[in-house]
């Protein structure tokens, strides 16, 4: 069983004998020199991965970056390990499933190269800019060919960032130095927040016809998965630079090839790609108008020393019984409100995950009101489930129940919380999640029966219904065979529908229809149903 942060913090080991430690990765040296001070520490790389299931259970604690793969397998055979750091960003070579099965606490370094990532994204727009690795392979050649390099000028270009997180708001501010304009796309930052970084928030249509220069800085999730491919690089402005230095499944390697030689985009320097490394035979290895760089953005010698500092600190703090700040897997809930809160924490993440997918809208504001009995409770757990939801596949970083309110104030949002401890009149015990936006709000209602999540009321309809699966919400003007015409869709589509609720504020008004189905309905089939008589508008929906 999962061990809870509250349990972890009576079993620190660094009040007795000095922990025992493994880095099985290089670690930089003022990480290992942390690391001695207050534990017995073994620095063992490279091993195989059975030597290194072999030697686990001697440690309590384990240090990686990308080289090792933590498997569920290792993780079984480590019967003595609290914690596994991860000194870098990414944890997709550790499986935190099974660590926090196993109450392994899984920490990262995420700040630590964001500053490195940064200026690597500005030097290779500029090499971009002006063809410098061309430049410099042609004068190793012995040739002097001056005109064929004739690059453009940055200043005064349009520099369109796609996400506006830590790496990117750091590009934006290094782009205001070379007199650029910036624009970016992040429907998950406040207007103020872009604002106070003099940069423009607009709909990623402009971004894309408007950028002389495009910047991707977004996690790779399965709506970023690909989401620079044939029609978006179609709408880019004619003669646009890309460069990518976040994920290398955001962009569809072989459109930006046929985009490449079209001539539609002029450039594109990359450090991450699809598969990795990248093929030794691959097209973009040899084409003029690419620069790359073997995904080397975070590193740098002073990203090293921080984040091994950083991965240091953490783990230290674990062996300590203490909280570590970037803890990834392990939330904080006190044993007494354990039982209560459970349900309740759940159903406000899956709150906060229909919301991210119903609207995309610039958010400003998210509430969280609890109605009832559930309100006696500290809302604290409450709010950062909603958040963890609500932001959890649109920032590049891990985010929990720790560090879920950190992230969003980060961002911009306001979070506000309110507390109605008598209960609401259709409910005991009901939150309420609500995103303030531009000009709009969006109200979810949602409680608790027999043990599952239900959401019950959307704006102003009520209508309660499962809030897990495939769910298609179809918002109608309510008239005799709009519900017949749906199903007889899908069932053409072998679409099976597992539940249908409706909502309507009178007969013949406007109504909401939510449908539990089998399977996922594709775009085609989406585009179909919105064209649908006496329709508004139709979502679909995924809870896992």
């Amino acid at each position: 069983m999962a061990l809870t942060v509250s349990e972890l913090l009576k079993t620190g080991t660094m009040s007795g004998d000095r922990p025992r430690i493994l880095i099985a990765d290089p670690l930089a040296p003022a990480g290992v020199k942390l690391l001695r001070e207050r534990a017995e520490v073994d620095e063992r790389y490279p091993l195989k991965p059975e030597e290194l299931s072999a030697i686990l259970p001697e440690y309590d604690a384990l240090i990686v970056r990308s080289g090792v793969r933590v498997t569920a397998e290792m993780i079984a055979a480590a019967t003595r390990l609290k914690v596994i750091g991860r000194a870098g960003v990414g944890i997709d070579n550790i499986d935190v499933e099974a660590a926090t099965q196993a109450g392994i606490v899984v920490v990262n370094a995420p700040t630590g190269n964001v500053i490195a990532a940064a200026e690597h994204t500005i030097a290779l727009l500029l090499a971009l800019a002006r063809n410098i690795p061309q430049a410099d392979a042609s004068m190793r050649r012995g040739e002097w060919d001056r005109h064929r390099f004739i690059g453009v000028e940055v200043q005064d270009k349009v520099l369109g960032i796609l996400g506006l997180g830590r790496i990117g708001s750091l590009v934006a501010s290094r782009a205001h130095g070379l007199r650029m304009k910036v624009i970016a796309y992040d429907p998950y930052v406040s207007e103020e927040y872009a604002a106070n970084l003099a940069v423009e928030l607009v709909s990623l249509d402009r971004l894309l016809a408007e950028s002389d220069f495009i910047s991707l800085h977004m996690p790779l999730t399965e709506s970023t998965r690909g989401m620079i491919g044939r029609e978006a690089l179609a709408r880019c402005k004619r003669g646009v630079r890309i460069v990518n230095c976040a994920r290398g499944g955001i962009i569809d390697q072989q459109a930006l090839l046929e985009a490449l030689e079209s001539g539609q985009v002029a450039g594109a320097a990359l450090d991450v790609y699809e598969h990795e490394p990248l093929a030794p035979d691959d097209p973009l290895r040899t084409h003029p108008n690419v620069v790359l760089t073997p995904h080397i953005a975070g590193s740098t010698a002073e990203a090293q020393e921080r984040v091994a500092v950083d991965v240091a600190e953490q783990v230290l703090a674990v062996l300590d019984g203490q909280l570590a700040r970037n803890a990834v897997n392990v939330p904080i809930i006190p044993p007494q409100a354990m039982e209560a809160l459970t349900p309740f924490i759940d159903l406000a993440e899956r709150m906060g995950r229909f919301a991210a997918q119903f609207e995309h809208a610039n958010i400003q504001r998210v509430e969280l009101t609890a109605h009832g009995p559930i309100a006696e409770y500290d809302m604290t757990y409450l709010c950062a489930a909603a958040l963890k939801g609500l932001l959890e596949d649109v920032v590049d970083e891990r985010i929990n129940l720790v560090n879920a309110a950190v992230i969003a104030q980060r961002r911009g949002l306001t979070l506000v919380e309110h507390k109605q401890r008598h209960h609401h009149e259709r409910y005991e015990n009901m939150l309420t999640l609500q995103l303030v936006m531009s000009g709009t709000t969006l109200t979810l209602r949602g409680t608790v029966l027999q043990g599952e999540p239900y959401i019950v009321a959307i704006d102003d309809l009520w209508v309660a219904f499962p809030a897990k699966g495939y769910l298609l919400l179809d918002r109608h003007q309510d008239r005799p065979g709009v519900i017949g015409r749906l199903g007889t869709l899908l069932g053409e589509n072998d679409i099976n529908i597992a539940f249908m609720h409706v909502g309507r504020r009178a007969p013949r008004g406007k109504a909401i229809m939510v449908l539990g189905l089998d399977e996922p309905v594709p775009d085609e089939l989406m585009e179909q149903i919105a064209k649908m008589p006496y329709t508004y508008w139709v979502k679909f929906i995924e809870l896992p």
